[in-house]
């Protein structure tokens, strides 16, 4: 088995698909690389030609999950990051995950910090990200990291784990790995699920990738048709009791705007 593989999720004809693969070719340290559509077009075929990586294109409509677990499944590899294709990963993610994976062999999840990019241009303080920071101390006790209650303080006031940053380890955690009808949340809804079983989360507080924030976006879609604030809502409804799920609300509605503006 191969140690990591990119499965990089294609929707429609992005026009910062190919930057991204760019970034996943420019590794220093090799990885497979995969294409997976639900959308297929001349545009993503071309790209997949031109820089040889193989394309899967998945029968049926679009769906988050549904794309995201197909890519998942197509992915060859003990280690699976599935690259969303407006991002830009920095060119020491797999060198920097494969260490941290000979020092904790029971790692099932690999993630990172990241660089926020608006209008092509990086944002140098987002406070989004400082406060995730700031969630995501737990994960620096690295000794504890593989404890239920250590993996769930990061999530419980809200998802403090980067998606794109991510990297699943297959070979432990199998399949279907998102099983959640959530459009916005599935990601924050598996990794809750995924704290309860036995592994470690490691979370290395550099900057993995670059993070792109733009008017096509699925996090901005979210956000205009209410999907997201309701999905969070529900989430948090699992976690604390209304009162104070309301109160979490109210400040994360002040959050939405750092994606908007």
């Amino acid at each position: 088995m191969k140690p990591h593989a990119f499965a990089i999720c294609a929707y429609k004809d992005s026009p910062y698909l190919e930057t991204c693969i760019r970034s996943l070719k420019k590794q220093s340290r090799k990885s497979d690389i995969i294409l997976c559509t639900s959308t297929p077009s001349p545009y993503i075929e071309t790209l997949a030609e031109t820089y040889d990586i193989p394309l899967f294109v998945r029968d049926g409509a679009s769906g988050i999950g549904e794309d995201w677990n197909f890519a998942y499944h197509m992915a060859d590899a003990r280690f699976v990051t599935i690259a969303h294709q407006d991002d830009i990963y920095q060119k020491d993610y797999v060198k920097t995950l494969l260490e941290w994976y000979e020092k904790y062999p029971d790692m099932t999840l690999f993630t990172g910090g990241y660089a926020v990019v608006k209008g092509n241009k990086p944002v140098f303080f987002e406070k989004v990200e400082f406060i995730k920071r700031f969630l995501r101390l737990p994960l620096r006790l690295r000794g504890l990291s593989h404890l239920s209650w250590v993996k769930k303080s990061v999530l419980m006031f809200g998802n403090s784990i980067c998606c794109p940053a991510c990297a699943y380890n297959k070979e432990r955690l199998g399949e279907p790995l998102f099983a959640s009808s959530y459009r916005f949340a599935l990601d924050w809804d598996a990794l809750f699920k995924l704290a309860d079983r036995p592994g470690r989360f490691i979370c290395v507080e550099k900057p993995v990738l670059y993070y792109r924030v733009h008017d096509g976006a699925a996090t901005k879609a979210c956000i205009k048709d209410n999907s997201r604030a309701r999905e969070e809502a529900h989430m948090f409804s699992k976690i604390w009791p209304g009162p104070v799920v309301r109160i979490i609300m109210h400040f994360y509605r002040k959050a939405y705007e750092e994606y908007t503006s």
